[in-house]
């Protein structure tokens, strides 16, 4: 029997290119490292492919939409006649290109060998791709994620956000399963092309992780836009008629409509990779690690949506780049997942990131924690952009601010301030004393920690 070829060696091998795997090689490569990164799909993984951009690309239609409807407001005359899905899609198709070939351009010139092909895990620093070896000193697994289906038939009725990606009409009607951030943002866009749209939310609300004020707010939102909504009832089964679905709830109740989107979170992909054969702890399909991302196995390290927490891109982004600069022995700081900024890009969007004020006051206690909420209608670019909404503030009393949330038309972009006050634990009077631009919604923050700081100068 003649000798298995030496397997191909690297300082770093990575598997799978999504938000978390190619942020782990580019950074690797950075510290002078060699690198592999094994892909079986297309670089850049479900945030390019499937996810982030597209999604954000169809809610940009959604606001032309929206704004052409309105726009006799502003004194311009257009007219809205209607969605051309075909174009829609192109549009996003041409993103999404665009931003893989920038990408697949970024990792050749930094001299990343990519890996094409699937990727197994054979031992503590080898992993094998359609019967060809590359070892790794160090192992980065990156697998991501997948829209979960509780078992029901996908097809041309009942979809996942993939197939909705690819529908070439706009449905008439539909029902959406779950009113997580997935949910609400394809309800929300949807709304906005003229479908007919009902959210079916098991726990008592929308957006549960979001904080009580931010909730009620957006719920308000959506009736006002016409979106129904029925939470506090799981469902029990979705059946496809032949000319539309019919959804029934536990309690009996059933919505019909033309098509079902199956919007009920996200789970790990790590089936069939070999990750329990070498000793890796799986709990529910979820690469189990310590706060530094090691698996306890070897030099092998897990990063991203496998990892339980956060499913975000940016989140998988920052593990990447963590692991990187851990496996280099530069004792990277750990970003908890409290304190990594979140936004769901419905109209009206919403933006957090630390505590909520409920979660503040179990951490902290109810009697050190204060809030305030500053109004968008005293902002003047609020005002001018047809918005309402809020900004939340989250304090510890005499200590830092731990909590910043906000709702309204593009306040996502406020996040950028937001997470830093939180992760550099700055106090009202520091953010208060800073000079934010005007008119920006941006002074919506300074006004905030004003008020929090016992200084409010309007309101």
């Amino acid at each position: 029997m003649a000798d298995q070829p030496q397997a191909q060696e690297f300082d770093v091998l990575v598997l799978g290119g999504g938000s978390a795997g190619y942020a782990a090689a580019l950074r690797s490569v950075q510290h002078g490292l060699t690198v592999g990164l094994i892909e079986r799909s297309k670089l850049g993984g479900t945030c390019l492919h499937t996810g982030c951009i597209p999604t954000k690309a169809y809610l940009h239609a959604a606001e032309l939409a929206d704004e052409a409807r309105s726009s006799e407001k502003y004194g311009v005359k257009t007219t809205f006649e209607g969605i051309d899905m075909a174009k829609v899609r192109e549009y996003k198709d041409g993103i999404v290109a665009g931003k893989h070939k920038g990408l697949s351009g970024l990792l050749k010139m930094r001299k990343v060998t990519v890996i094409e092909g699937e990727g197994r895990l054979v031992s503590q620093n080898e992993i094998e791709v359609d019967g060809t070896r590359y070892s790794g000193r160090n192992i980065v697994l990156a697998t991501g994620s997948t829209s979960k289906t509780m078992g029901l038939p996908i097809g041309e009725r009942i979809i996942t956000s993939t197939e909705a990606l690819e529908l070439d009409h706009t449905p008439a009607s539909a029902i959406v399963l779950g009113g997580g951030v997935i949910g609400c943002e394809f309800a929300s866009a949807w709304t906005s092309y003229g479908t007919d749209v009902t959210i079916i939310e098991g726990l008592p609300s929308l957006v549960p992780n979001e904080d009580p004020s931010i909730i009620k707010n957006l719920e308000r939102s959506f009736k006002k836009r016409g979106i129904t909504f029925n939470t506090g009832t799981f469902f029990k089964d979705v059946e496809d008629t032949g000319d539309g679905v019919k959804v029934t709830l536990e309690d009996g109740k059933t919505f019909e409509a033309e098509i079902c989107l199956v919007a009920v979170g996200r789970g790990p992909v790590t089936e069939g990779f070999g990750f329990e054969d070498q000793g890796i702890t799986l709990d529910r399909g979820f690469v189990i690690t310590d706060e530094r991302l090691h698996t306890g196995v070897g030099n092998i390290y897990a990063v991203g949506d496998i990892v339980p927490g956060l499913q975000l891109a940016h989140r998988g982004y920052q593990q990447g780049i963590f692991v990187a600069e851990e496996i280099v022995g530069n004792n990277p700081v750990v970003v908890e997942d409290i304190n990594i900024p979140k936004v769901t890009f419905c109209e009206p969007e919403i933006m957090s990131v630390g505590y909520t004020q409920p979660k503040a006051e179990e951490e902290f206690g109810k009697e050190n924690v204060e809030i305030t909420e500053y109004n968008l209608a005293g902002n003047g670019k609020s005002s001018i952009l047809g918005t309402g909404g809020i900004i939340k503030m989250v304090g510890v009393k005499g200590g830092p601010i731990v909590g910043v949330h906000g709702i309204g038309t593009r306040i996502g972009e406020q996040i950028g301030e937001a997470q830093l006050i939180v992760n550099w634990e700055a106090y009202p009077e520091d953010v208060a004393t800073l000079v934010h631009a005007h008119p920006t919604q941006n002074e919506a923050l300074g006004e905030a920690a004003m008020a929090l700081f016992g200084h409010p100068l309007h309101g």
